[in-house]
């Protein structure tokens, strides 16, 4: 065995060493042939797309099928002659020699009989001439399709021309399509797709921020280290670097796609991560002039405007110049429409209207901290809703057109200033009578108690017997009646818990340790005690008590009162004696206690809590820590779900919120919320989606990562694609399981993994689809992982280049996208 070990290392040892990346002047490289950048990144030969005739020279990812070609040389030129090379002529250009020779190269002061051409690990490829390091010419400045890492697009505004990339014509033919893409030449700051010789605008990035592209809804791109600048030349260039180990690249497909995509670890393909323009709104101008694109596609014209003949809308009033005469309305939660015009005098939203209202031609106006004042001049195109936008436009209209309460704002707000008035005079009299009435009331009563002053509230003493001295009040999150649940003394729960003895420690979650306790009355609880370095504050203890005090279901956890003392934040739940779901599934002696039919009672029973947090109950409420050790079993082995720390709250018609600080458990995480702050019930449904694969395992999601072999969510997605379910089961319940039901169950677990939350269940599906033996939905192969040790919690830095440990573990976010 070790002999033939040291043949194959011999043997691509030898490989490796043969392999060159660079060509001479007096070289050729033919067919067959191929130069290799030195760490083995990219590669650079002859290739015949889809197994046609034609002949083209290119390059590709070194080691993957040469379908991945990020660059062609003589794209709209393909060689059909026998013993093509690529050589150089005698100017010292690069040239490809068949029937006869296409010019690769323009360079124009080649040093004759002294040129080289390098492939980098970059992926460029240089020409230079005798020992001048400076490159003559490059790839990277002569692009085709494809964006990559070190790459940049340029646009020379004073020269109104940019860098562009050009789509292939077909999949099968790298011939120049009829798609272009890059920086606006204008300088608006924005990456376009044009369609046709005429660049008509097919979709728009939207402006820069300073951080991403105000239209594309993903996490700030300046997380993965992309860059635009703008240079006193007027030269804007776009840039973004290989980040945290993972590549990226953009390709502007053949039908008008810009698809982003990631490299995945271990398969080392290619997998796609965004395409734009991903919905019906996305096309630029879908709906016409001063109209908006809303859900399902849906256009409606802008208030104070009308459909008009053709497409789009036009203006119901005409508008007066004065400042009486028109006004603002505000249209909230969409992108910013194209053409507009930065106002580097404004600052602030007021200057900004100002700017707006004492131009008679300015239509709309939009204030940010992030963009500054952006003004239009002109009607406004490519309007539409954005999922988790903070964007609002102010379009000026008519008076007449503006709603009722604009136009009457100034008598509301003299009757309202006039009734609070009145309103304040009436309570302070009232209160002088209450307070003179009091008084005398009680000098009357102490009179004839002998002078004995009355009992407040702040003397009621400790109830002994039960350690509770209060009641807690909870403001509720929807402004109705708050609740009230028992506050105990620090001493009552010390004396429960034998001050916090090892003895009592039940385990320790994501902001504290938990003891079971004993309270006077003889109830077992279990106490969670905050800890000073856990990172939960005053306002994640608040939201705990205050939500689960609201929550009642049976598959909840119960908070039975809570400890304010000092620095002291405890809460107190029912003892549930079966502890956590990970101290049964991930312990090889304990697993055996639960069967196949327990196991299916508690993926029913989660599902039927989450269910209730995501519908059912009086508030929407997304959980954000959903994992095996937040499940706890009572003596029944019925699930509760427990630690609502991280949970957060959702309007009646709120759907998605963004957040700046992701918090959560790796392994868990959706794709979407680890990358881009972007949570909603979806990822919970991923979250479990995962804790149902591992209670079907018996293998945390992580524990793949120790032999390098695929994640617990790729290796499902493997077994179900091959037939194979029965092979993920928990080798210990094997044998008494239903092959027909747990592939069921693995099926619906992974159609709540899926990459994009769209394609996920919500919770009530799940249920049905669980109970149901009717044919499933077909999940999609996963490509999204968050990777990371399961125990741990905390949150993601925010900016690009910020250490990712979190404590000794080393944690990297992205795996595949």
């Amino acid at each position: 065995m070790n002999n033939y070990f040291f043949f194959f290392f011999v043997l691509y040892l030898g490989v490796v060493c043969d392999a060159r990346d660079v060509l001479r002047q007096g070289e050729a490289l033919r067919e067959g042939e191929t130069l290799i950048s030195e760490n083995l990144v990219f590669e650079l030969g002859f290739f015949s797309p889809n197994s046609s005739s034609a002949k083209y020279v290119g390059i590709w990812y070194y080691g993957l099928p040469n379908t991945d070609v990020i660059w062609v040389a003589n794209r709209d030129q393909p060689i059909s002659g026998p013993s093509p090379a690529l050589t150089f002529s005698d100017d010292g250009n690069l040239v490809i020699l068949s029937a006869v020779a296409y010019r690769v190269t323009n360079a124009s002061s080649t040093a004759s009989g002294n040129s080289t051409v390098r492939l980098l690990n970059t992926g460029n490829l240089v020409l230079t001439a005798g020992s001048g390091e400076n490159p003559l010419w490059s790839w990277f400045d002569a692009p085709t399709d494809t964006f990559v890492a070190g790459m940049k697009l340029t646009a020379d505004v004073r020269a109104g021309r940019s860098l562009l990339l050009r789509s292939w014509r077909t999949p099968a033919d790298p011939s120049e399509g009829e798609f272009r893409a890059g920086l606006d030449p204008l300088g608006s700051g924005q990456v376009f797709i044009w369609r046709g010789p005429e660049m008509k605008p097919h979709w728009r990035s939207g402006q820069w921020n300073g951080r991403a592209f105000i239209s594309i809804a993903v996490r700030p791109l300046s997380y993965y280290g992309f860059s635009l600048t703008y240079n006193e030349g007027g030269v804007m260039s776009l840039t973004f670097a290989e980040f945290n180990g993972s590549l990226f690249r953009f390709v502007l497909r053949s039908e008008g796609v810009l698809s982003v995509s990631q490299k995945v670890r271990g398969t080392g393909r290619w997998m796609t991560a965004f395409t734009f323009p991903g919905g019906d709104c996305e096309f630029y101008n879908r709906c016409g002039d001063n109209a908006v694109c809303g859900k399902g596609g849906v256009c409606e014209c802008l208030r104070g405007f009308e459909a008009r003949e053709g497409g789009g809308c036009r203006r119901r009033a005409e508008l007066g110049c004065g400042g009486e005469e028109s006004g603002f309305v505000e249209v909230g939660g969409v992108n910013l429409p194209d053409k507009s015009r930065w106002e580097t005098n404004a600052a602030g939203k007021e200057a900004c209207e100002m700017a707006c209202r004492g131009n008679c031609s300015c239509w709309a106006f939009a204030y940010t901290s992030q963009i500054g004042c952006y003004l239009w001049f002109e009607p406004l195109v490519d309007l539409y809703e954005l999922a988790g936008s903070t964007y609002s436009i102010h379009v000026r209209v008519a008076a007449s057109d503006l709603p009722a309460e604009a136009r009457d704002r100034r008598w509301i707000v003299v009757l309202c200033v006039s009734v609070a008035v009145g309103v304040v005079l009436l309570l302070l009299l009232g209160l002088s009578w209450y307070q003179r009435t009091r008084v005398k009331e009680w000098w009357r009563k102490s009179w004839k108690r002998g002078m004995r002053r009355p009992r407040l509230l702040s003397d009621r003493k400790t109830d002994t017997e039960t350690g509770s001295n209060a009641v807690f009040e909870m403001d509720s999150p929807s402004g109705g009646k708050s609740a009230e649940l028992p506050l105990f003394t620090f001493q009552c729960i010390s004396k429960a818990t034998a001050d916090f003895s090892k003895e009592n420690k039940l385990g320790e979650g994501g902001f504290g340790l938990v003891y079971k306790g004993k309270l006077p009355d003889g109830r077992e609880v279990a106490v969670k005690r905050l800890s000073e370095s856990s990172g939960q504050g005053g306002e994640e203890f608040k939201n705990e008590v205050r939500l689960i005090a609201k929550l009642q279901h049976r598959n909840l956890v119960r908070l039975l009162g809570c400890c304010v003392q000092g620095d002291e934040k405890i809460v107190i739940y029912e003892y549930l004696p079966n502890r956590s779901l990970d101290s049964f599934i991930f312990d090889p002696s304990a697993a055996p206690q639960l069967d196949w039919k327990m196991r299916f009672g508690i993926i029913e029973g989660i599902a039927r809590g989450l269910l209730y947090l995501h519908r059912d109950s009086r508030l929407r409420i997304i959980h954000r820590d959903l994992k095996a050790s937040n499940i706890l079993l009572d003596e029944e082995m019925n699930p509760k779900i427990s630690d609502f720390g991280m949970a957060r709250i959702f309007g009646g018609n709120q759907n998605q919120a963004n957040t700046l600080r992701v918090v959560g458990t790796f392994g868990y995480m959706s794709p979407e919320y680890a990358m881009e702050g972007l949570f909603s019930i979806k990822s919970d449904v991923y979250s479990f989606g995962v804790l149902m694969l591992e209670i079907i395992s018996g293998q945390r999601n992580n524990s793949f990562r120790q032999d390098k072999s695929p994640n617990l969510v790729r290796r499902a997605w493997q077994l179900w694609n091959e037939d194979k379910s029965v092979e993920l089961v928990d080798p210990c319940i094997r044998s008494s399981v239903s092959e027909r039901e747990v592939t069921r169950c693995i099926q619906v677990g992974l159609l709540c993994v899926q990459d994009r939350a769209s394609d996920r269940p919500t919770m009530a599906s799940v249920l049905f689809l669980l109970g149901s033996d009717t044919i499933q939905p077909t999940p999609k192969q996963p490509t999204f992982t968050v990777d990371g040790d399961g125990d741990e919690t905390d949150s993601i830095p925010q900016e690009f280049g910020e250490s990712f440990s979190s404590r000794d573990i080393t944690v990297s976010v992205v795996t595949g996208r």
